[in-house]
């Protein structure tokens, strides 16, 4: 039953009825969640629900290469105080593929912390793309701890190899 539910979590019905204002309504866990986007000066609110759409699937579907969207990239180094690492791939390599930068990224969107930006000290929620950055905090709760506990596992299994490296490079052997 709860699988079923997860799965259904985020069927999000949007209607956007003038372009100053997009109020979409979706599931987050059991609750109902209702985000009201505004337009800003460089993005539209209906662009701002997709970068919201881009972010559940990215989260979703376990931080996968091809989940992480230019939408979302642009969004993340334009508005959230990240630097470009110079395109989206750079972006991506330095934040998902270990698990110590994946940990503190993600950090970043637990609701459970702060939410700043560990680049430029911003706080995420404020400002002119504040509505979707709560929409992007809120809608990672259901994900974000078990991301950050498997992106911990694979911090530790690093450091362990690692560890294992040094200790066979200088011909010693661990004591067990």
């Amino acid at each position: 039953m709860e699988q079923g539910c997860r799965t259904q979590a985020f069927l999000v019905r949007g209607t956007c009825r003038r372009m100053s204002q997009c109020t979409v309504r979706g599931y987050v866990g059991y609750e109902m969640q209702t985000y009201a986007f505004h337009d800003t000066e460089f993005m539209s609110a209906r662009e701002k629900e997709l970068v919201r759409k881009a972010w559940v699937r990215f989260l979703k579907h376990g931080l996968r290469s091809e989940d992480f969207s230019r939408r979302l990239y642009d969004y993340l180094h334009l508005h959230c105080g990240f630097i470009a690492h110079y395109n989206r791939r750079g972006f991506y390599d330095e934040y998902f593929e270990s698990g110590e930068t994946t940990a503190c990224f993600l950090s970043q969107f637990d609701k459970r912390g702060e939410c700043r930006s560990v680049e430029s000290g911003i706080w995420l929620s404020n400002g002119e793309y504040e509505d979707l950055a709560k929409a992007m905090i809120e809608e990672g709760a259901a994900y974000i701890p078990d991301l950050m506990e498997k992106a911990q596992v694979k911090e530790r299994e690093a450091d362990l190899a690692e560890a294992r490296r040094l200790v066979a490079k200088h011909g010693l052997e661990l004591d067990r």
